[in-house]
C-alpha cells in the first residue's frame, strides 16, 4: 500500500513533482559543475601560471656564506659552487615528489665565438640545459620550464663528432654574427687555448626576452664538458603543483612542536617541498619564488571563493523551489491526508510518505544532475582554460555522485520539512468537514 501510494502520488502530481525535480536538477548541475572544476582547476591555474617560471630554485648551500676577514669580504664567487646533476634523481624521493611537474638544471660557461676561424673572438654567455630530458618518466628541462621562449629551428641534440657542438643561438647573437639556422662558428671556452675551439652548428635561434637572447644555449652535458666540471649544475628551477600560501606556511618548521611539524611537513606548501629538496640533495638551498607561490594562491582563492558562492545559492534557489512545490502540492492533498488521518495513519506514516516522495525525487534529479553537471564542467573547462577553440575534457568523477546525491537528499528534505510539518499539524476533522 505504501508504494501504491507512493507512485500514485508521482502520477497525479507530474507537474508539481516535476517543478521540484528542475529545481534540484539545476542546484546540482550547478554544484557538480563547481566541484568537478575545483578538483582539477589547481593543477590548471599551476599550468597557466607556468609562463611565469619555477615556484622553487634550488641552489648550492655555498652562496649563502658570508665569510669577512680583516674587514675584506671573502664570500665565494658564484661560479665556484656547484651541485651535482646526478642528485637530483633525490627529487623522486621526497615526500611530495609525485606534485613535481617539472625539473631544469642550469649550468653557466663562458665562451669566446667567431663567425668564421680567422675573425677576432667575441665573448658571450652560455648556459647549458635539459632538452626534452627524461627524468624518471617526466620529460621536462629548460624550454619545458620557460615556455615563453620562442624557437625557430630545433633545440641542441648530442652530437657524434667530439670536435663539433650542436646548439642555439640566441637571437641578438644571431643578427650580430650573421648566423642561420644550419650555420658553423667557431666557440671556444675563454679560459681554454686556441687549439681547443670547436665547430658550432646552429641548431635553432631562439628569443627569450632576456639575457639568453645575447648568448648561447647548448646541452648540459656539453656545458659540463667546458667548463671542466662532470656532473656539475650551477642551479636547479623546479615547478611544483602546491598548496596555496598561509600563514601557516610562512612558519619556521624547526620552530613546531613535533605533531604541528609534521603536519606543516605533509602539506605542500612550496615552502615544505623547499624543505624537502633541502633535506635530500646534499649541500643544496632551496627557497620557493613568492611571486609565482602569491599569483597562484591569490587566483586560486578568488575563483574557490566565487565557485562557493555559486554552489551555495544554487542549493539555496533549489531548496526553496522544493519548499513552494511541496507547499502547494500537500495544499492540494489535504483531502488525502484527512482521510489517512481518520483512517488511524499515524503522523510518521505520512511524513515518512511525503519524505520518501521528496528522497526518491532527490535520487532521480541528483544522479541526472551529475551527469549533467560533469559534462557543463568539461566545457567550462575547454572555454576557460583552452580558449574557445580547446577541446572538451571528460570530467566524470565518480566520488562526487554520492556527494551530489547526498546534497540533493539534504536540499529536498530540508524543503519539504516546513509543509510536512504544517500538514502534520491539520486537524483531520476540520479538513473532511472542509472538502464535504
Amino acid at each position: 500500500m505504501f508504494f501504491r501510494l507512493l507512485m500514485e502520488s508521482f502520477r497525479r502530481q507530474r507537474r508539481r513533482k516535476m517543478l521540484a525535480g528542475v529545481a534540484i536538477l539545476l542546484g546540482t548541475t550547478a554544484v557538480t559543475a563547481m566541484l568537478a572544476l575545483a578538483t582539477t582547476i589547481g593543477d590548471r591555474i599551476h599550468k597557466e601560471l607556468a609562463v611565469y617560471g619555477a615556484n622553487i630554485i634550488v641552489y648550492p648551500k655555498a652562496d649563502l656564506l658570508d665569510v669577512k676577514v680583516g674587514g675584506v669580504d671573502l664570500k665565494p664567487a658564484s661560479g665556484g659552487a656547484y651541485l651535482k646533476e646526478s642528485d637530483l634523481a633525490k627529487l623522486k624521493t621526497i615526500f611530495w615528489a609525485n606534485n613535481i611537474t617539472g625539473v631544469s638544471p642550469e649550468l653557466p660557461a663562458q665562451m669566446a665565438v667567431a663567425r668564421n676561424a680567422g675573425d677576432p673572438l667575441v665573448a658571450v654567455n652560455a648556459v647549458g640545459y635539459w632538452f626534452d630530458h627524461d627524468f624518471n618518466g617526466l620529460k621536462t628541462g629548460g624550454p619545458a620550464l620557460h615556455p615563453w621562449w620562442h624557437l625557430e629551428g630545433s633545440w641542441p641534440v648530442p652530437q657524434s663528432n667530439p670536435d663539433s657542438r650542436s646548439v642555439v643561438v640566441g637571437t641578438n647573437l644571431a643578427k650580430k654574427l650573421n648566423l642561420k639556422i644550419g650555420d658553423t662558428f667557431v666557440m671556444q671556452e675563454t679560459q681554454a687555448a686556441p687549439s681547443s675551439r670547436l665547430t658550432a652548428d646552429v641548431a635553432g635561434i631562439v628569443t627569450t626576452g632576456g639575457e639568453d637572447d645575447n648568448g648561447i644555449l647548448l646541452t648540459l652535458h656539453d656545458a659540463q664538458a667546458f667548463v671542466g666540471a662532470n656532473d656539475a649544475v650551477r642551479r636547479v628551477e623546479v615547478s611544483a603543483r602546491t598548496k596555496p600560501e598561509d600563514a601557516f606556511a610562512r612558519v619556521d618548521p624547526d620552530s613546531l612542536p613535533p605533531k604541528q611539524r609534521e603536519i606543516w611537513y605533509c602539506r605542500p606548501y612550496a615552502n615544505s617541498i623547499a624543505y624537502q629538496i633541502r633535506e635530500a640533495i646534499p649541500g643544496a638551498q632551496a627557497e620557493q619564488v613568492r611571486r609565482v607561490e602569491q599569483s597562484e594562491g591569490n587566483v586560486l582563492k578568488r575563483i574557490s571563493g566565487l565557485m562557493w558562492l555559486i554552489s551555495a545559492a544554487a542549493l539555496l534557489a533549489a531548496g526553496f523551489a522544493v519548499s513552494a512545490a511541496m507547499a502547494t502540492a500537500i495544499l492540494e492533498r489535504r483531502g488525502e491526508i484527512g482521510l489517512m488521518r481518520s483512517l488511524g495513519a499515524s503522523k510518521g506514516s505520512i511524513a515518512l510518505l511525503f519524505y520518501a516522495e521528496a528522497g526518491l525525487l532527490a535520487l532521480i534529479a541528483g544522479s541526472m544532475g551529475y551527469l549533467l553537471g560533469s559534462g557543463l564542467a568539461a566545457w567550462l573547462g575547454a572555454r576557460i582554460f583552452a580558449g574557445d577553440g580547446g577541446a572538451a575534457e571528460a570530467v566524470l568523477i565518480p566520488v562526487l555522485l554520492p556527494v551530489v546525491v547526498a546534497l540533493a537528499l539534504v536540499v529536498a528534505i530540508a524543503g519539504s520539512t516546513p509543509s510536512i510539518r504544517t500538514a502534520l499539524r491539520m486537524d483531520p476533522s476540520a479538513i473532511l468537514r472542509a472538502e464535504a
